[in-house]
């Protein structure tokens, strides 16, 4: 690790740049028309409804054979795994976010940098799926970042100087933050991991320029929700249910559904969309009934924190396949009416379309190439459980461990974090998902604070001799998929798709790659050196078009993939972050 006095040092183009941008604040303007602009970068997702499209068409199908590297940043130290994040840019200062709660600001144009910022974290802290931080939030003169103990952290944007800082909850009883929070409306939301502890899962939203909680909103159904005025606690309902009605006794209060995603925003309705994670235990024997609101996604005021309205994709859910992925919100039109809807792809193997007015469902229909937990979907989106598909139950076997069954897909999922794209051009979503599938069995398990939390045990194997990751064109009216794109490894990183035609995503192998849109022809490779397991974005400067994305192998694969480590086990962990740009001289194409 770089000293603090190193990492402190300015070049002298660094440090002219930071002085004279020191005025120049991310405004909630900024952010609300994100996905417009093509100059920066200030929210996670390339807008807050996470569509990762950028209207650009500099660099397109007919150019990107052109796309050099032109700077590359290493993170340092020894820390080199696990670079999930997505890079944000504003005049000219690229903040990216790496491993073990690290945020960097480097100069865009050279690659120098400008300041970096450790946190110290504690030796006890429990991520449950690597030391991964997936990006930070931009506010005022401010970058805000979440860390493996639980914590917000607000720098100064120009100096890298803390702020504030923040304890969002206990890191000893298994909570930590692992996604990029979000501004909406002048309020810093953000979630929490760590539901393979028993923790609960929560929203909240603070005050980004003080860290003063606004309001909190848990995401078990029981647990109250509470608005903070003049410093207390006044309470504003628990939105829809009670201790106990949709789970046995007590075990509410240690239920999951852990937000360790973050969320997405929809101005059209004023509406926050959050994703929650899993029951807890695993062991779903254990506590019969929906298990609300894990495994959902919710549509939630930013006011207040109350719940509009929510869609469980896996009630019960006894398989760990969470509910945490993005839900984006599009529009398209039906026998000239123009739906406002939302997509998700699950990690169950379903990709569901709802009404993110009401959350009605619309339609649903497999993206995976197959699904044993169940047969399909009924007329309101729920799951039609395959008889014998769920693990069974310790207590009806002679032994400790119950029944085992293969599931597919794995816990892993059909996707799992890494965003897909949507392109306004195509009406496409471009999905990063997986073919594996696991054999999986129920243990007997008891709640210990701090402890794993499972009640289960598994193997993930791979489903096919030559091929795991799968990206994905996919009609979200039809449910037909376009084109597909197989890979050997597992994708693991997130997907941006642009007007010029084209669509980016790395590989485990550690490629960049771009694709046609509308074929998916394979455009244009770059070898990082690492696998690519986060998510890319382009943006303009001077006159030409830029793409940065995060490259070090890493996330929940190596850690949890079973029989698919002797796919991965060569792969070298890394990172850095890669500048690419299209030369103002090559934007004809050849």
């Amino acid at each position: 690790m770089r000293s603090n006095r190193i990492a402190m040092k300015y070049s002298v183009s660094a440090l002219a740049l930071a002085v004279s941008l020191g005025a120049h604040a991310v405004t909630d303007e900024d952010i609300m028309n994100d996905h417009t602009t093509t100059d920066d970068v200030v929210s996670y997702g390339m807008g807050l409804q996470g569509q990762r499209y950028s209207p650009m068409t500099t660099l397109n199908s007919s150019n990107v054979q052109n796309l050099q590297p032109v700077w590359a940043f290493a993170f340092g130290g020894e820390k080199m795994r696990g670079q999930e994040s997505q890079p944000m840019v504003k005049d000219g200062v690229m903040y990216v976010s790496a491993s073990y709660s690290r945020v960097y600001a480097i100069d865009a144009m050279t690659g120098e940098e400008i300041w970096q910022y450790d946190a110290r974290l504690p030796d006890g802290i429990m991520p449950c799926c690597d030391v991964i931080n997936r990006g930070v939030a931009l506010y005022d003169d401010k970058v805000i970042f979440g860390t493996l103990d639980a914590k917000l952290v607000a720098l100064n944007k120009d100096t890298g100087k803390v702020v504030w800082i923040k304890k969002v909850a206990d890191y000893q009883a298994g909570y930590s933050i692992t996604a990029a929070p979000i501004i909406v409306n002048g309020k810093l939301i953000t979630g929490v991991s760590g539901g393979e502890f028993g923790i609960v899962g929560k929203v909240e939203a603070y005050d980004p320029n003080t860290g003063e909680i606004l309001w909190t909103r848990p995401t078990v159904e029981g647990h109250m929700g509470y608005v903070y005025r003049d410093g207390e606690a006044v309470e504003n309902g628990i939105s829809g249910g009670e201790a106990g009605r949709t789970w046995p006794g007590d075990m509410w209060k240690s239920g999951g559904a852990a937000t360790w995603l973050g969320g997405t925003y929809d101005e059209t309705t004023d509406t926050l969309f959050f994703g929650t994670g899993n029951p807890a235990p695993w062991n779903s024997h254990l506590r019969p009934g929906d298990n609300l609101f894990s495994s959902s996604r919710l549509a939630i005021d930013p006011n207040d924190g109350s719940i509009k309205w929510h869609f469980q994709t896996t009630p019960h859910d006894g398989w760990d396949y969470d509910g945490v992925n993005e839900l984006i919100s599009f529009d398209y039109e039906d026998d000239g009416d123009v739906v406002h809807a939302a997509a998700t792809a699950d990690r169950n193997g379903f990709f569901y379309v709802l009404n993110r007015e009401n959350g009605d469902f619309i339609r649903g229909f497999p993206f995976v190439d197959e699904i044993s937990w169940a047969s399909g979907l009924d007329e309101d989106g729920r799951p039609i459980y395959t008889e014998g598909g769920r693990p069974g139950n310790p207590a009806d076997a002679s032994g400790e461990q119950g029944e085992t069954v293969l599931a597919r897909p794995s816990f892993l999922g059909g996707k799992n974090w890494m965003p897909m794209a949507f392109s306004q051009d195509t009406g496409l979503f471009y999905v990063p998902s997986n073919e594996w599938s696991m054999d999986i069995w129920n243990e007997p398990v008891s709640y210990k604070q701090g402890a794993a939390y499972l009640g289960a045990g598994f193997t993930i194997k791979p489903a096919n001799e030559d091929f795991i990751g799968v990206l994905r064109a996919m009609d979200p009216k039809t449910g037909e998929e376009v084109w597909r794109y197989e890979n050997t490894a597992p994708l693991w990183g997130g997907v941006m798709t642009t007007a010029g035609n084209l669509v980016f995503t790395g590989t485990p192998e550690g490629y960049l790659k771009a694709f046609d849109a509308r074929t998916g022809e394979e455009l244009y490779r770059f070898n990082t050196g690492s696998g690519v397991v986060g998510t890319p974005i382009t943006w303009e400067m001077n006159g030409e078009q830029y793409v940065s994305i995060s490259s070090g192998w890493g996330g929940a694969v190596p850690l949890w993939g079973g029989e698919v480590a002797a796919v991965v086990k060569n792969f070298n962990q890394g990172g850095m972050v890669w500048t690419f740009k299209l030369p103002s001289d090559r934007v004809a194409a050849n």
